[in-house]
């Protein structure tokens, strides 16, 4: 075997690897999601991210009451495959509003746009549930007149 057959092989195995590690933390992710939304069925929840370049990628879920206040929130930081969701039990019961305005991220700018974004989203479901129409009530479009 030469060098370029072995810097393949060596190659695939890699690609391989990481392809085994997306799938594992993908997994992590559907189980934790499926998890939040059954145990808060009542609430809204959003999930935002923030990549960087360098540094740690985050990806926050929220939890998010009908009384505007948080509560459950994870994290997941990391530059690897490995990183798996922790609970930040700090952010239960704060206003969500507190979150908006990155209050409790102070040095930490991915992890604020990571919740930011995960904000927008649950008020992005909570307008949307609002124009919704009632369990039972058929919506009739309007019609549009040229």
């Amino acid at each position: 075997m030469n060098f370029w057959q072995s810097a393949l092989l060596v190659l695939g195995v890699l690609w391989a690897l990481q392809s085994l590690g997306t799938y594992l933390q993908m997994r992590h992710y559907r189980r934790m999601l499926g998890d939040i939304t059954t145990r808060w069925a009542d609430g809204y929840v959003g999930v935002g991210v923030a990549k960087a370049s360098f540094g740690r990628g985050v990806l926050a879920m929220l939890v998010v009451g009908a009384d505007d206040l948080v509560r459950e929130a994870l994290v997941m930081e990391g530059r690897s495959v490995f990183a798996k969701f922790a609970p930040l039990p700090d952010l239960t019961g704060m206003p969500a509003a507190e979150l908006r305005v990155g209050t409790p991220f102070a040095g930490a700018a991915n992890r604020a746009a990571a919740f930011r974004q995960a904000l927008e989203q649950v008020d992005r479901l909570r307008t949307g549930r609002a124009e919704a129409p009632e369990p039972g009530c058929v919506a009739v479009p309007t019609p549009v007149i040229a």
